[in-house]
């Protein structure tokens, strides 16, 4: 994306990149000034050259002729910018302490209406490859969000949901979002969800230890693909880091905003480097790493890893979970509730998003098939459900 200089010669507009400063970089050798929405070592091409296109999608080529099962492409909504160059307005709503990029409102730098051809482009070329899945990642609202099926659902199978990572912590609103994006969904369209990622603070962080459990038995009775970042299986938090271990260059460029603590190494084990390492680490590792990990959860029936491979478990047996429909319930101050239903198969899931207990009413008889506490199979509940505090099931009716 070469652009020259503005007679006075500063750069050609006012957009700024997303990890601080100008977007645009200016080079000697050529005397223009070049585009970049994030890292100045990390150019934008130019998407509106049929070469440059050709070029990507020999790259998608390459990686689907050696058997990949698809691609996780990055930052889609940001493939193309405006072609008329014109600035971005300035945003009204911008306080101290959000990215400076958020000073403007990406207009023009952000969803333009010619990504929907090009990741069309991409999703031919891996259906002409059989079974390849397309995943999107574009931090968008809803309605925008979902033109990245395509018109006929000739987009990604998957544009990535991130809302429930944004969404408080609360059971009206994650209930009122669960509907909100079922209703907006195009026919056809599969959902996901997204609780946590590289991007984004730990789910044990954001929620607590004790919430993240009912976040796993969320994210693994929606209706939809879940996605599980590392370490969440294990209920791995942030770790601090200091200015001296920094590696984001987001985090360098604009201090305050490093994603380091979300992507320590993994913790495999309670061995000196946790299993994930023979040397050094680029991040240091969690201090807790010796009794967090994977291999202490492994022997542990109640840890969380154990929940999450009961979960999945549970998922791959019942038809109800993994492509059953979605039916809403109880959602108050404490308590959400909702079903999920495949031909005459009912499965309740009750989740106490409360440090209380509460008691779920007017429960039809059923048997529980798993609690995140892993304590409570086949137990049959009387008419009113209780919950521990912090407490989820899943409930077989009869």
């Amino acid at each position: 994306m070469w652009r020259d200089a503005k007679p006075d010669g500063s750069p050609p507009n006012n957009w700024l990149s997303e990890f601080g400063g100008s977007a645009w970089e200016w080079d000697e050798a050529t005397g223009q000034y070049y585009y970049h929405d994030y890292l100045k070592e990390q150019p934008d091409l130019n998407w509106r050259n049929p070469e440059v296109r050709e070029a990507m999608l020999d790259v998608l080529r390459f990686w689907l002729e050696r058997g990949v099962d698809g691609f996780r492409v990055d930052a889609i909504h940001q493939l193309f910018e405006d072609e008329q160059l014109r600035d971005n307005p300035p945003n009204p709503l911008w306080y101290e302490g959000m990215p400076p990029s958020r000073k403007l409102i990406r207009e023009h730098t952000m969803d333009q209406p010619e990504v929907h051809d090009a990741v069309a482009a991409m999703r031919r070329l891996a259906d002409s490859y059989g079974s390849r899945l397309l995943i999107g990642e574009a931090y968008l609202p809803m309605d925008r969000l979902m033109a990245y099926y395509g018109e006929n659902l000739d987009g990604f199978h998957l544009p990535f949901n991130f809302h429930l990572i944004f969404t408080p912590w609360h059971p009206v609103a994650v209930s009122t979002l669960v509907q909100a994006y079922e209703d907006a969904l195009p026919e056809g369209g599969w959902p996901n969800w997204v609780l946590g990622n590289h991007d984004r603070s730990r789910v044990a962080s954001r929620v607590g230890p004790e919430q993240a459990r009912i976040g796993a038995m969320l994210l693994l009775t929606l209706r939809g693909t879940p996605t599980i970042y590392q370490g969440e299986e294990i209920g791995m938090p942030d770790v601090p880091i200091s200015p001296e271990r920094a590696q984001d260059p987001w985090g360098k460029n604009v201090p305050g905003m490093g994603r380091d603590p979300e992507r320590t190494p993994m913790q495999w084990d309670s061995t000196a480097r946790a299993g994930f390492s023979g040397v050094e680490p680029w991040l240091p590792l969690s201090p807790d790493h010796a009794e967090l990990n994977a291999a202490a959860q492994e022997s542990d029936p109640t840890s969380m890893l154990s929940l999450y491979r009961a979960l999945i478990d549970l998922r791959r047996s019942e038809p109800a979970l993994s492509v059953g429909r979605y039916v809403p319930g109880v959602s108050d101050e404490a308590l959400l509730s909702y079903e999920r239903r495949h031909e005459d198969r009912r499965l309740l899931v009750a989740l106490n998003m409360s440090d209380t207990a509460g008691s779920l009413p007017n429960v039809p008889p059923g048997r529980i098939l798993v609690s995140t506490f892993l304590d409570r199979r086949d137990e049959r509940p009387a008419e009113a459900l209780d919950l521990r505090p912090n407490e989820g099931v899943v409930i077989a009716l009869d």
